[in-house]
């Protein structure tokens, strides 16, 4: 049972003027519309997706007429994000590593003038 917030795998059906009719795994049919397609501007919808491509896609919600509304930006935005947050994370850790052995340094020569071990 798929809802709304679920990463899934679904195949292009039907390519339109406005997105792209998917089938999901379990069969279901959804649907991505244009605007959700890529963070860039999309003019022509054939140019991101082809019919037969297998996608992955955040559900987004649930149309009137029952079909899983999808998203291709919001799992390229997650990915990003983590991707950001790990570089971060890095950049983070190698700063304090190169500031604790800098203070360490200056610790260790005051300690050393004073005649004192530490």
């Amino acid at each position: 049972m798929v809802k709304v917030g679920d990463v899934v795998k679904s195949k292009v059906t039907q390519i339109t003027k406005f997105g792209a009719v998917v089938t999901l795994e379990n069969g279901e049919t959804g649907f991505i519309h244009i605007s959700k397609i890529a963070n860039q501007y999309v003019k022509n919808v054939e140019d991101f997706l082809k019919q037969g491509q297998e996608v992955t896609a955040r559900i987004i919600g649930k149309t009137r007429d029952g079909k899983w509304e999808l998203s291709l930006k919001e799992e390229k935005r997650q990915e990003e994000q983590k991707d950001t947050k790990k570089a971060e994370f890095e950049k983070k850790l190698a700063r304090f590593l190169r500031d604790s052995e800098r203070k360490f340094a200056e610790y260790k020569k005051r300690a050393e003038k004073k005649g004192g071990r530490f």
